[in-house]
């Protein structure tokens, strides 16, 4: 649905949209099928006049483990493919904020890096008892310029948000709903949030997604006053010493 890649499998039921990340293999790592994909889907989520709700989760045992080793390597590799990456970034980023319809995140294991992401960029959020978040961007030398520090900071204490961005300590499903960047810690996440869901497209259709809009545009321009900064300082981060040492020994071969 809507020309995704394999990576993203997109299921229509009446006004709900299902959003699965599908590189179970790969506890869904996000490779650049998979970052494309979801780059274009907000838009399309908009001009689809049918979807009322969608849910967003990640197939197999993870929602999403972060970046991909190997593309990764790619992006430091590859000049183009690296400014394509940061425009879609951007455009993922700003495509949640804008989206008209509510995002509900059923993250049914870790949630890492992007995946973290995604769940902050969501309007409720369902978490497994065994789900955390984590975003270790900069252990791998990168600036985070999708999500997580972009936002957890208009969501949580600026001293947390601090914490889990330099850090990236994992954060338990528990203490996610402690702090508030999760909703409900749940045996079953995706019937949940399904559930969720149904009971928004129930609901007056203006109503809700006109209440959604004046709440993102008071989050949106938060981050917009640093999201350029965030674009320039990951692209930079992408040619550093630092980071290119940490990927050789991420890719190097196992003995």
């Amino acid at each position: 649905m809507y020309g995704m890649p394999d990576e993203i499998d997109v299921r229509a039921d009446g006004g709900l949209r299902i959003i699965t990340l599908n590189r179970p293999d790969a506890l869904n790592a996000v490779n650049d099928n998979l970052h494309v994909g979801l780059a274009h889907l907000w838009e399309a989520l908009n001009e689809d006049a049918d979807a009322r709700a969608a849910v967003i989760t990640g197939a197999g045992r993870a929602f999403s483990a972060g970046g991909d080793f190997n593309y990764l390597d790619e992006l430091r590799r590859d000049e183009a493919l690296r400014q394509k990456t940061i425009k879609h970034g951007r455009d993922l980023v700003i495509g949640m904020l804008r989206c008209r319809i509510p995002v509900i995140a059923a993250v049914n294991g870790p949630a890492v890096g992007l995946g973290c992401s995604l769940a902050a960029l969501s309007d409720i959020v369902y978490m497994a008892e065994t789900a955390h978040f984590a975003d270790p961007h900069v252990q791998i030398g990168l600036v985070a310029a999708d999500g997580g520090p972009l936002v957890w900071g208009s969501q949580i204490s600026l001293l947390q948000a601090k914490e889990f961005a330099l850090t990236g300590v994992r954060i338990k499903a528990e203490r996610a709903v402690e702090l508030g960047l999760a909703n409900h810690v749940v045996a079953d996440p995706l019937a949940e949030a399904i559930a969720c869901a149904k009971k928004l497209m129930d609901l007056p259709k203006q109503a809700v997604e006109a209440t959604k809009r004046l709440m993102n545009i008071q989050l949106e321009q938060r981050v917009m006053a640093s999201l350029d900064y965030a674009n320039l300082a990951e692209y930079v981060s992408f040619g550093t010493a630092d980071f290119n040492k940490i990927v050789d020994g991420l890719i190097a071969p196992k003995s």
